[in-house]
Formats: C-alpha cells, structure tokens, sequence
C-alpha cells in the first residue's frame, strides 16, 4: 500500500465515519506511515505496507471523540515531542504563550541557575520547557495524579533534564510547602468553573482528566491557594505566573495576599485574557 492509497482510505473512512477534517487525516497516516506531515505528498508513492487495519482503528476512536492527541500518545508542545495519556491534559498554544512569557521574564533578570516550582505539571510540559530552555535552572514538578508524574518523568528523561527537575506528588497548596525558596512559580491550574463545564467540547469534557480542569464554583479555587501561599516560597523579587481562563481577568486582577503584588494580565494571540503575573516585593 503507498502513502496516497493510505490517505485516500483514511480520507474515505472518515467521511463515512462521519469525521470532519482533511488536517486529522493527514496527522493519522502521517503518525501511521512514520513520515513527516510535510513529506506525505512528496512521498505519496512510497511503500508502506498493509496499514489498513491500524488505521481503521484508530478511525473509530476518532469517531468516538477520543481527541488525536491521545491517539497518537503523543503531541508537539514549544517544538518537543511530550508523551501523553488519559492522565494528562493535552498540551495547548495558550500554555505554550505562559511559558514564553516566563522565559522572556527570566533571561530579562534572573539567575541563570535559579529555581522554578510548577504546581500541576501533568505531562510536564511547562517543567521539561523551562529546564530545557534554561540549561542552568532546577526545578520541582508537581501533580496529584500518580499517572501523570510518570509521563512527566519520561518526557524529562527523553528530553534529558530528568536530573535537573524532582517530581513529587503534591496538590497545589501541599506544593508550596515543600521547603525551598523559587524564584519562579509558574501553574496551568484547574480554571474552568462549575457552570463552564457543560459547555465543554465532548472532547474535552469526556476524555481529559476532570481534575485538571475544575477549578471549583468560580474556577479560581486553586488559583486562590497559589496568590495566598505562593509570596513566603519566592525569593525577593520572584514571580507567579499563572494560565486563566479568558472571562477571568477582572476577578484575578483583584488577587493579592501580603509581600505579593499584582503585575498584570497578558493576551494570547486571539486578544483574550490568558496570563497572570504576580511579583514578591
């Protein structure tokens, strides 16, 4: 079977499937074919064996509404390759704009060899980035759910910054309080509130771990904890950094608890409200 014969099942399977999206099909085969995206219609003739029956099933987890991601058991988050699993949230653009972010704000002024904590890491993500992207820095991952530690390790190890972050199970209160001083914070907190949540995409809502994503009545439950814990972890001048969801800015905006001070909200790349900055004075 050739890569273009390959396409045209999945293509064909999909529409009777009742799946929309020449984008997932190509992602599939792709996947399937281990070829690049880019390089499909260039390699369109090549060989690729008898990959129909893998094919068709990852179709029907498709059509069921498993997301791509957790088909694939994988996804690209700040130009690396994370493993994922249903213990995980699926890493997104908005998380990648907080990381820049942090990035930009520690090159502009911190310790190349300083110290981040990132409560809630999930598949590790954000903790692998910023160990990677800064060779010099340590720091501590933390997360609630055993699973999701074991994908976070594995993605550090793949990307080989294991020996510079500890992975602890911890929630979001519990990780403050684990004895060292940071001068980054940085969270993706569970920020979708009750009411919000039927209003989820059935991807979303059904396949992604409920307890990353409910933040309680408001969606700032945990989001709270960290402004009213986060200033005796900083270090003088540290900063948190939080992901919020894009109706929240008013009401993250009024968050502020002793040494720690209010800094400002930043837009993801749609104008909406998605980051929020906190610095120790």
């Amino acid at each position: 079977m050739k890569i273009s014969e390959l396409l045209d099942l999945c293509r064909r399977e999909m529409a009777a499937a009742g799946v929309a999206g020449s984008a997932d099909a190509e992602i599939l085969v792709a996947a399937l074919a281990r070829v690049p995206r880019s390089r499909l219609f260039p390699e369109r003739d090549r060989e690729v064996g008898d990959l129909a029956g893998p094919l068709r099933s990852w179709i029907a987890r498709r059509a069921s509404g498993e997301p791509i991601q957790y088909i694939l058991g994988a996804w690209d988050f700040f130009g690396r390759e994370f493993l994922l699993t249903r213990d995980t949230l699926i890493p997104r653009p908005e998380t990648e704009g907080l990381v820049e972010k942090v990035l930009d704000s520690w090159r502009r002024g911190k310790p190349p060899g300083g110290r981040f904590l990132d409560v809630g890491t999930g598949s590790g993500a954000i903790a692998v980035t910023l160990a990677a992207e800064l060779p010099a820095a340590k720091g501590i991952a933390t997360d609630v759910s055993q699973g999701a530690l074991r994908v976070a390790r594995e993605n550090a190890r793949r990307h080989g910054v294991g020996g510079r972050i500890r992975f602890l199970r911890a929630d979001g209160t519990s990780a403050l309080k684990c004895g060292d001083r940071f001068d980054v914070v940085v969270s993706n907190p569970p920020y979708v509130s009750e009411g919000e949540w039927r209003s989820l995409p059935p991807e979303v809502r059904d396949h992604e771990p409920s307890g990353a994503l409910l933040g309680g009545a408001d969606g700032l439950a945990v989001l709270k904890d960290l402004v009213a814990g986060a200033g005796e972890r900083l270090a003088p001048g540290g900063e948190l950094w939080c992901e919020i969801g894009e109706t929240q800015g008013e009401a993250v905006g009024r968050l502020r608890s002793g040494s720690l001070r209010f800094a400002g909200l930043f837009k993801d790349l749609a104008g909406r409200d998605r980051v929020a900055r906190w610095i120790k004075a």
